[in-house]
């Protein structure tokens, strides 16, 4: 692999300041990676190669004449999940009836990415209206992972993942409402961020939310090398929000809460293993590493459905019909004949809302473990602390095997309810060349904590291990 589909964004962009190379012949690196393995990952479901390159050739230019306030990411190649409004480029999360949209202004967090000096290659895959975990839809087809297609990027993000985790963009911009940026990283053996909400704007994506589930969603970057975490958060959200820098946080001051698993289902030996290293890896550098329980954790997708079905915007029924909510049951049917233009994960959410079983007194009752389960976390984590979480029950499962139990990801999705921050972070491969990961939960607000620390796991434990396919 070329050496520049290893290095961070950071590193890039420092290279093209001081000349040592061009931003035209990174972004064509990039580019003929990404044609190479676009066979096997299908992630980019509308490129912009000759844009890109027009637009590092004219970075090219700026440089030879001054080096002096030079955006930080300047002629450095990226991507974007295609849920963002992105100027002339589809914004159909998936969804067959807005194939010829396109989008004539640019999101808030694109535009500030675009102005930061980065350059977009392409436009990434996502599941059906970004709401199933993996990233398949009947308008760009299924997104497979980087270390064996046979397996899921993950989702709705799984373009991105898949992207970042193949080195063909050293970063790119996801959205997360119940783990959507944190399982294609995990999935893709990349680095994730999922900040305090209100942090990174969210406007200008399709679909939206409304009500109590805006809280939920959150935009945050995927990256290869922890570095870019930082700098990207930074220049993506909105003035005095955040709270600290990583390069404050000393890990002697560091409280470790080691949750071994949600108390409702297993985790995996490999991800548990991978876990403990990473918890002795921040003891060896000083920090205080414990056990920490709640028997909240156990209803973790209660939790979060109580709090998704707030709602106060069109159905996801209405959604799927572009106004007009479909007919579940008949979209079924015509699923089993090959005629229905929706997937059958999105079906099936539709059919669930129509039970209207998420709703009254106990949802009520439920939402509000949430804020209990929250006071409880920060309270034992204080100022200094982090919760060391599994992304996941499993390393990334075969295509279509998480229909047959669709809770799992309750792993991410309950941090969205408690509207926490949290790092996704790669702890190398197993034994079978997969993934591991752990996710690094912090309060809120305190998002340079959980980024301090896994820029120290990826000192300690490696990071991202480049497939070999």
């Amino acid at each position: 692999m070329n050496g520049l589909l290893l290095e961070s964004a950071t590193r890039l962009a420092q290279r093209i300041r001081d000349r040592e190379v061009t931003s035209e012949e990174v972004v064509r690196v990039h580019i003929e990676h990404a044609k190479r393995t676009h066979g096997n990952l299908n992630a980019i479901v509308m490129d912009r190669y000759e844009a890109a390159t027009a637009e590092a050739l004219a970075v090219d230019a700026r440089v030879r004449k001054t080096a002096e306030d030079l955006p930080i990411f300047l002629g450095v190649p990226c991507s974007i999940k295609e849920c963002y409004a992105f100027t002339g480029m589809p914004q159909s999360s998936g969804l067959v009836s807005r194939k010829d949209f396109r989008a004539t202004e640019d999101a808030p967090a694109v535009a500030r990415i675009r102005a930061a000096g980065a350059i977009p290659i392409g436009v990434t895959n996502t599941s059906e209206l970004c709401m199933w975990m993996e990233s398949s839809n009947h308008l760009y087809g299924r997104t497979n992972n980087p270390y064996d297609r046979r397996r899921t990027a993950g989702g709705s993000s799984g373009g991105e993942g898949a992207l970042v985790g193949a080195g063909v963009t050293p970063f790119g911009l996801g959205s997360d409402i119940g783990g959507s940026i944190r399982m294609p990283a995990f999935f893709c053996g990349v680095f994730g961020h999922k900040p305090t909400p209100g942090v990174i704007p969210t406007e200008g994506q399709f679909p939206s939310a409304h009500g109590t589930p805006l809280r939920l969603l959150t935009s945050g970057p995927l990256a290869r090398r922890a570095e870019d975490l930082w700098p990207l958060v930074s220049l993506l959200a909105d003035p005095g929000k955040l709270i600290g820098k990583p390069d404050e946080v000393a890990m002697r001051d560091l409280i470790v809460l080691d949750v071994p698993d949600n108390g409702r289902l297993r985790v995996s030996k490999a991800l548990r293993t991978a876990q403990v290293r990473a918890a002795d890896a921040l003891a060896k550098r000083g920090a205080k590493v414990r056990r920490f329980r709640s028997d909240a954790f156990a209803q973790s997708i209660e939790i979060w459905a109580a709090l998704m079905a707030e709602s106060e915007g069109p159905t996801f029924s209405e959604m799927l019909g572009g106004g007009a909510a479909i007919k579940p049951v008949r979209e079924l049917a015509k699923w089993a004949v090959g005629r229905s233009d929706h997937t059958f994960p999105a079906i099936g959410l539709a059919i669930v809302e129509k039970l209207d079983t998420l709703r009254g007194p106990a949802a009520k009752r439920i939402a509000s473990l949430a804020r209990t389960l929250r006071h409880e976390i920060e309270d034992a984590l204080g100022d200094h602390g982090v919760l060391l979480y599994p992304s996941y029950t499993r390393v990334a499962p075969r295509h279509h095997t998480p229909i047959a139990l669709p809770i799992q990801w309750m792993y991410t999705a309950i941090f969205n309810a408690l509207e926490l921050p949290v790092t996704q972070v790669p702890l190398g491969l197993d034994e079978r060349g997969r993934p591991l990961g752990v996710q690094v939960v912090g309060a809120q607000y305190r998002d340079a904590i959980t980024i301090a620390v896994a820029r120290a796991l990826e000192e300690e434990l490696g990071g991202w291990v480049p497939p070999t396919a």
